[in-house]
């Protein structure tokens, strides 16, 4: 879009409109509250430019980043950082996020190939986010106690907000629109650069009058000027051809714009440039319909169409500008509490080993996500997305109780709640984020795919589908009807390789078959032992980890929980074997390893070559660990968030020097452990635990593809993928039949004959004589009806297997207590036999751990 164009105009046409500071002395003269964009800044958060990062994150690295910038600012400056997060759903900037999806994807596909051909780390101008990147900074920023706010609606606006209703002394980002919405003191995220020692924090501040000042405009053009450049209101598509009448014929680009049919669009510089002139010869910009009026004047169709969307991107740009915005609506007002009596009760107040961090601020990296417009680069309208994708239309969502929703809200905002929840339980929509993989290699599936299954059970959840099957059953056996189910549908967005960004999937929300698990209110609001233990059952049932010893500490180390459960589901993926034995081992034995707790080792270790399988192994991982924190949120957060950490069990370059040991050398597990014989007890541990219960010798096969849906037309079916089973089938053992090929049937031992039409054409003898008077032969009929039905003993199903149930009356963890699951890996008998104990109108005595919850109805109750 020409708005995200602009930033990068700024940096490189404007000389003298971005000039350094140091925020530090700054803070020492002038208002000490700073903010943050975390989405347009997430690589600086991360740390700069790490050359591993490819290798699935340098979360050690990380972590010692932000902990001296923390320290720094607020020992150096006495400055006070404020992170604000997006957690908007972003519906109305569609065809913008599917075009950046799609540039992801193919420079994913240039990480792999350069990985997989000269084995080492790609060139820093192809910086990928790793997997999680943003929930990690997120739980980092509550381990230094910054604050935290999370956006909900438009995430543009409410920063905007933020920053003037609070009296913030500058922004931090690196964002087009925030450039032309007039900030005071807006600096650069991607020039942030903390000293060695500490003392300095350097950056760029945009001086927005120089470059208005440059292009012959005023502050109240910017609106006008920000509205005709093309955004996510009035897209570029819509103004090409008012952008190539204010070149003209005389243009020396006027020639490609006829030899393409104004398919094309002129570089994003000479756009700014003219549209700057235009704009600034209007005389009297109240008059939008005049000036819509001749900026479409050569449009032939949607005119009144283009003509609203003018005066709604006007409009928006005016809004964001102003002081104050009293008409943004309920979801603009932000409590009082976020941010100046925000609360750390969640946190404990345990030492850190990060006491005394060393800053590893390294160079600024100037390759920035936002901006697509340079002089050589001319997009064309044919590879651009339009605005009009299709949408389909789904089954209405169940109804969520409005204290759920208060709830969710509540925890949204502050950033204590993984941010796709909100929108799931309002929208029944998700996003998924871009992860590097290697789309040609058929050995590993895609991340959205490998962990569909663990979110469909995350659905049912969320919308308390056991409860809804449990009624709707009572209600059908009462009536003596056949039991029908309304279905739940999530739309999963996602840029595939087969599929379209702006085509959603359509993926059905599933309920445990062995237990009832409760309804959504009394998971997340529920202070009993027995809720809190049904939290941790239901985060286990959801990744299939659902068995007693992950839960024995003695095996599974508390902190190591949840690695341990992404690694076992990752083992039962029904397509094939994804881990190798000494791929497992690498994973537990880098997580046990002490140099995952010493970062000037990590830093110092270099990995030789790095391995192609290990990248994609590690970010398939990191997509795990993702999809595990977004379910311990969904089911009231059994897990505390210090055990959620990524950097308390996983490091890329450590798993890499692993892994290449183990690969290259085919060393023994005691070689890979530092040759340390606790360590490998360790190992072996988790790895009994990890593998308890799954067969590897036979893969399961995959059960049948779901059908479509019966309320979708046939044009419109997106593509279904196969749910894999919850467990694995039990093992044969000594009733182990002898392997066949598929679609050969033995011959049976009583013989048979061939009938065509009635008539006998062929018989044949048994293999073996039969027992007991008359033959029983088999008959095969061709044209005369169906044959005799299979006996039970030749359709040989394969039994469900038995789960053990967790111990109600044992207690797991509220949200942000220490776990304790020692109690938890004792059986009971099956939840099923006890339904009667779980009434559905359980009164809660107290809703939540946090002290500042919204204050009425069952919330304002005391334990």
């Amino acid at each position: 879009m020409g708005v995200q164009g602009f930033q990068e105009y700024l940096e490189k046409r404007c000389p003298g409109a971005a000039v350094p500071v140091d925020l530090l002395k700054l803070a020492r003269t002038a208002a000490r509250q700073i903010l943050i964009d975390a989405d347009s800044g997430l690589q600086r958060l991360y740390g700069g430019y790490q050359t591993d990062w490819v290798c699935g994150g340098e979360w050690n690295a990380m972590l010692g980043y932000l902990a001296a910038l923390s320290q720094a600012c607020l020992y150096q400056g006495g400055l006070e950082l404020v992170v604000v997060f997006n957690g908007t759903l972003g519906k109305e900037r569609w065809p913008e996020w599917a075009r950046r999806a799609q540039g992801q994807r193919q420079t994913a596909q240039l990480i792999v190939n350069h990985v997989g051909s000269k084995a080492t780390p790609p060139p820093r101008a192809w910086f990928l986010p790793p997997a999680c990147l943003s929930h990690c900074v997120r739980l980092a920023m509550f381990r230094f106690r910054v604050r935290v706010v999370q956006t909900l609606e438009d995430h543009h606006q409410e920063v905007l907000s933020l920053y003037r209703d609070y009296g913030f002394a500058g922004l931090i980002a690196q964002d087009s629109e925030f450039a032309l919405c007039n900030v005071p003191a807006y600096f650069s995220s991607h020039a942030l650069k903390l000293s060695w020692n500490g003392k300095n924090l350097t950056t760029h501040q945009y001086l927005l009058s120089e470059a208005a000042r440059q292009l012959g405009l005023k502050t109240q053009h910017l609106p006008c000027f920000a509205a005709l450049l093309g955004n996510h209101i009035l897209p570029d598509e819509d103004l090409a051809a008012f952008h190539w009448s204010l070149l003209g014929p005389e243009h020396p680009l006027a020639s490609l714009k006829v030899r393409a049919h104004q398919l094309v669009l002129p570089p994003c510089e000479v756009v700014i440039k003219a549209v700057s002139e235009y704009v600034s010869s209007i005389k009297d910009l109240g008059n939008l319909d005049a000036i819509a009026r001749d900026v479409f004047k050569q449009s032939q169709s949607r005119m009144e169409d283009k003509v609203e969307r003018f005066k709604k991107a006007v409009e928006y740009f005016s809004a964001a500008s102003k002081p104050r915005s009293p008409n943004m609506g309920p979801s603009f007002i932000y409590d009082q509490t976020v941010l100046k009596s925000f609360s750390f009760s969640h946190l404990t107040d345990k030492p850190s080993r990060w006491e005394d961090p060393t800053g590893r601020g390294g160079s600024a990296s100037g390759d920035g996500s936002q901006g697509n417009g340079s002089g050589s680069n001319i997009p064309s309208l044919l590879s651009m997305a339009t605005r009009s994708h299709m949408d389909i239309t789904t089954p209405p969502l169940p109804q969520v109780s409005a204290e759920v929703l208060r709830v969710a809200e509540h925890r949204h905002r502050r950033g204590l709640m993984y941010p796709q929840i909100y929108h799931i339980l309002t929208k029944g929509e998700m996003k998924m984020p871009v992860c590097i993989e290697d789309e040609c290699n058929s050995e590993l599936p895609p991340a959205s795919l490998l962990f569909r299954a663990a979110r469909q059970y995350a659905y049912g959840v969320l919308f308390s589908l056991a409860e809804t099957h449990r009624r709707l059953e009572r209600l059908a056996l009462r009536k003596r009807a056949p039991l029908e189910v309304p279905p739940v549908i999530v739309k999963e967005w996602s840029s595939g390789k087969a599929k379209s960004a702006l085509t959603p999937e359509l993926v059905p929300a599933l309920c445990f078959r062995e237990w009832t698990c409760p309804n959504l209110r009394r998971l997340w609001l529920g202070r009993a032992s027995e809720d809190r233990s049904r939290r941790t059952r239901a985060f286990l049932a959801c990744l299939r980890s659902d068995c007693p010893a992950l839960l024995n500490p003695a095996q599974v180390p508390q902190h190591l929980l949840l690695m341990c459960c992404v690694l076992r589901y990752m083992m039962q993926w029904p397509g094939g074997r994804i881990l190798q034995r000494h791929e497992l081992d690498a994973f537990l034995a880098q997580a046990v390893s002490s140099q995952l707790y010493e970062p000037d080792q990590l830093q110092e270790l270099k990995v030789e070559k790095v391995d192609a399988r290990g990248v994609q192994l590690a970010a398939l991982f990191m997509a795990g660990v993702d999809t595990a924190l977004f379910i311990n949120d969904v089911c009231g957060q059994p897990l505390p968030w210090e055990h959620c950490c990524p950097w308390g069990f996983f490091d890329g370059k450590l798993f890499q020097s692993k892994l290449a040991r183990a690969a290259r050398d085919r060393a023994a597990l005691l070689d890979m452990c530092e040759g340390q014989e606790e360590l490998v007890s360790k190992v072996e541990k988790m790895r009994q635990a990890i593998l308890e219960g799954i067969n590897l010798s036979r893969p399961p096969p995959p059960p049948p593809p779901l059908p479509p849906p019966a309320f979708l037309p046939p044009a419109m079916v997106p593509p279904f993928y196969p749910m894999p089973p919850l467990y694995p089938p039990r093992p044969m053992g000594a009733q182990h039949r002898p392997r066949a090929f598929p679609g050969i049937q033995s011959i049976p031992p009583q013989g048979g004959k061939l009938e065509i039409a009635g008539m006998v054409v062929g018989q044949w003898a048994g293999n073996k004589p039969v027992r007991g008077r008359g033959f029983n032969m088999q008959v095969v009929s061709v044209g005369a009806g169906k044959g005799p039905p299979k006996s039970s003993e030749e359709a040989g199903s394969t039994p469900d297997i038995a789960t053990q149930q967790l111990n109600g009356s044992s207690a797991a963890s509220a949200i942000g207590q220490p776990l304790d699951l020692a109690p938890l890996a004792q059986p009971i008998p099956c939840a099923l036999a006890s339904r009667d104990n779980q009434s559905e109108g359980v009164e809660v005595e107290a809703p939540c751990c946090l002290d500042d919850c919204p204050s009425d109805g069952a919330l304002q109750k005391e334990e």
